[in-house]
């Protein structure tokens, strides 16, 4: 019904190699305007781009379209490096937020295990809607993505070890999911709707983790 990425087949999430752009400044994210909105914890987002260029967090769907062309927001002239992050990827964006999220405890992340709407409205035929996390700020090695197949059955969980500069893909309407970010401090990164085609299909292959980095995943 949709386009699908191979590369996310057996998975449904990949890891990439760390980010090795132009450094963007932490005051970029920190000035950004965020928005009290609750999505896998105590976490507050800043749109860069939304369905209308409209300051909001809302599902695409209310404005009676795809998680896909992104209109950037107000915030987006605060941060320019993140930006052109998203630009020089190239592909077809939809929602791109970050994520200010706070400390919890594991059992309180893991009751917040959830599922993303990521395509609702997409019209059969066109590419399937994933998701990019490029870590931008937390405490190394700490953080946890918890990714579970099914959200009741640990056996079906990978862990995925977080430190700033970290690239994952996941589809995350097919795969639970959840940030344990224990702190001390709050924990930022950009989260970026793509809909899948063959740029974003080179992307990942071109930036595809080392075996160093892949071994950061735990199950």
């Amino acid at each position: 019904m949709h386009y699908k990425l191979d590369i996310l087949a057996e998975k449904g999430y990949v890891v990439l190699g760390d980010y090795d752009g132009k450094p963007i400044p932490s005051t970029e994210w920190e000035s950004l305007e965020y928005m009290d909105w609750k999505s896998g914890g105590d976490t507050n987002f800043a749109p860069l781009a939304s369905a209308t260029g409209a300051m909001e967090c809302r599902g695409f769907w209310d404005s009676g379209k795809a998680d896909k062309f992104g209109v950037w927001t107000s915030n987006a002239a605060i941060a320019p490096g993140l930006i052109h992050y998203v630009e020089e990827i190239g592909g077809n964006y939809g929602r791109v937020r970050v994520i200010k999220l706070s400390p919890s405890d594991e059992p309180t992340a893991l009751r917040q295990l959830h599922r993303d709407d990521n395509n609702r409205l997409n019209p059969d035929g066109t590419g399937w809607v994933v998701r990019s996390w490029l870590e931008l700020d937390d405490t190394p090695g700490q953080s946890v993505f918890i990714l579970r197949e099914d959200k009741d059955d640990p056996a079906t969980e990978t862990r995925i070890r977080l430190h700033p500069g970290i690239q994952v893909v996941i589809d995350t309407e097919r795969l639970w999911h959840v940030v344990w970010h224990p702190g001390p401090r709050p924990r930022y990164a950009l989260i970026t709707s793509w809909e899948s085609d063959a740029l974003i299909d080179n992307w990942i292959r071109e930036h595809a983790a080392s075996r160093r980095q892949l071994l950061e995943a735990v199950s």
